[in-house]
């Protein structure tokens, strides 16, 4: 069976929206362009190890939205439930 994950994704225009609304936001990359670079890296690194990326992006209204429902702070944490619930969405079609 293959090993699928979730990785968050940001667009652009929307990096620096997110970083600001993250308790733990000071922590990441400080431009998008810094961050896509380690994305990459990451996201590469695991692919060659027979894993399976699915890239989700974050998008400023959904994402808080989710957060609440499921009564989670904007934190790495959440980031990363959220990605892997999205790329079983899409591994499951559900």
């Amino acid at each position: 069976m293959e090993k699928v994950v979730g990785m968050c994704w940001y667009k652009p225009e929307h990096f620096l929206l997110m970083r600001a609304m993250f308790e733990d936001g000071d922590g990441l990359h400080k431009t998008y362009e810094e961050w896509l670079s380690a994305a990459e890296l990451g996201r590469k690194h695991l692919e060659s190890g027979g894993v399976k990326v699915v890239c989700v992006d974050l998008d400023p209204d959904a994402f808080p939205k989710w957060c609440r429902d499921k009564g989670m702070k904007l934190n790495a944490q959440a980031r990363t439930a959220y990605a892997n619930w999205m790329a079983y969405q899409a591994a499951t079609g559900r």
